[in-house]
């Protein structure tokens, strides 16, 4: 669906609601637009106002706590929502009635009725929403898509994801609903699928093909909890999609070491591997050849260790790293849809397998507490946090054999809760 707008004089009018805390991440992007000409800002919602520190170089956008009358007074054509997954469905419903386009955070809605009902409300005010999976503007996700369709790594067997972060005590402190199933009777979902790992799931959906609430066939879950908090912070995800993948993601917050989280592709003839946040992707061959990516001039590239480097775009920096790609920026494609109708990069109606995930785990079972023996208190940077001993392996051993922590051994791990989905 095009939604190009009329023509105007200038940048398109911004409201970002939400400017603090990751919000700020929004804030800097915004202004990078704002120098390039493409946006200007024009309004910002919060329940307090931004200092003249935190706006530097924006002039004097109205701030309000009245998001509807914010977006009259500025005539605002894009919003960028960056506030608690409990408000996602309003605010963005709230834009579309006054016909601005939305750019809301991701997980889209908490459950799958609101989801429903956002779909509904954006199709009849006939306006935009992009969702915020930053990976899946990355470049790397053609690249790999070609690779794939080549032949690169064989037949594809499999797809694991795996992400181990740390969070301390202080990160489910910061805001009301943090690592919340329900806030005053709302649902909130905030766990370490749905949302600060959620990209690993969307991405592993992305590179099968398998978006629409349709595309998911069985889901597994395993979830539980180190940390005194509702939702989960150490789980694993197996879904089998309608084309008949398997895909695993393993993910925790309560990590020994931190890393970067990746996706797996798994193929009779070798693997791909895609580091999201870098844009990174490496191609290894189980019979020591090159990838036969493409690098503009169809030659296959590889290493004398028999990795293959991908060179599956045309002045990407290749080396024994792999290979590393460009990025199109969320917001940047939205106001290039709205110009000219560019394709929306992640519209929410792509969303939909991800939400049948969420939905999963919103009527599931309550996350597993471990036990006392199987996590520790380590001290961190601001406070101490909790660590689940072993659980760096177990989420790199689940990407690589698309096991989930019961079949792999972990004492602590219930059998999965399989869910059908309609």
């Amino acid at each position: 669906m095009s939604h190009p707008v009329a023509p105007l004089p200038g940048p398109l009018p911004v409201v970002l609601a939400g400017a603090r805390g990751h919000g700020r991440t929004h804030l800097v992007n915004i202004r990078r637009l704002e120098q390039a000409g493409l946006v200007r800002l024009v309004g910002i919602c919060e329940l307090k106002p931004l200092s003249e520190e935190e706006l530097a170089g924006f002039g004097a956008p109205e701030q309000s706590d009245d998001f509807a009358g914010l977006l009259e007074r500025t005539g605002a054509r894009i919003a960028v929502l960056c506030t608690p997954i409990h408000t996602h469905t309003e605010l963005a419903l709230v834009a579309a009635d006054h016909g601005v386009h939305t750019l809301l955070e991701k997980p889209t809605t908490p459950s799958y009725g609101d989801y429903e009902r956002l779909l509904a409300g954006l199709a009849e005010r006939d306006t935009a929403c992009q969702v915020g999976f930053q990976s899946l503007g990355s470049h790397a996700l053609d690249a790999i898509g070609r690779l794939v369709a080549d032949g690169a790594i064989g037949a594809v067997r499999g797809i694991g994801a795996a992400g181990a972060w740390v969070r301390d005590d202080a990160y489910y402190r910061r805001v009301p609903w943090a690592g919340r199933r329900s806030l005053n009777g709302r649902d909130v979902v905030d766990g370490v699928l749905t949302n600060p790992l959620a990209h690993a799931v969307a991405t592993a959906l992305r590179l099968d093909g398998s978006e629409r609430a349709e595309d998911i066939a069985e889901i597994e879950l395993e979830q539980f909890r180190a940390n005194d908090i509702e939702a989960d912070d150490t789980s694993c995800l197996r879904v089998r999609t309608a084309r008949g993948t398997r895909i695993t993601v393993a993910v925790t917050l309560c990590a020994e070491r931190a890393g970067e989280p990746y996706v797996v592709v798994h193929g009779g003839r070798g693997r791909i591997t895609f580091w999201y946040k870098e844009d990174r992707v490496l191609v290894e061959r189980t019979d020591g050849g090159g990838t036969g990516g493409r690098d503009g001039s169809g030659d296959p590239a590889g290493d004398a260790d028999g990795y293959g480097g991908t060179g599956a775009e045309r002045g990407s920096a290749t080396d024994r790293a792999g290979t590393v790609h460009g990025r199109t920026d969320l917001l940047e494609n939205l106001v290039a849809h709205l110009r000219d109708g560019t394709e929306l990069l992640v519209p929410a109606e792509r969303t939909g397998a991800f939400m049948r995930i969420v939905e999963a785990i919103r009527t599931g079972p309550l996350p597993t507490p471990l036990p006392a023996d199987a996590w520790s208190v380590v001290p961190g940077e601001k406070a101490p946090r909790r660590v689940v001993k072993g659980i760096d392996a177990l989420v790199a051993a689940s990407a690589d054999t698309l096991s989930t922590f019961s079949e792999l051994g972990a004492g602590w791990a219930a059998p999965s809760t399989e869910v059908h989905p309609r």
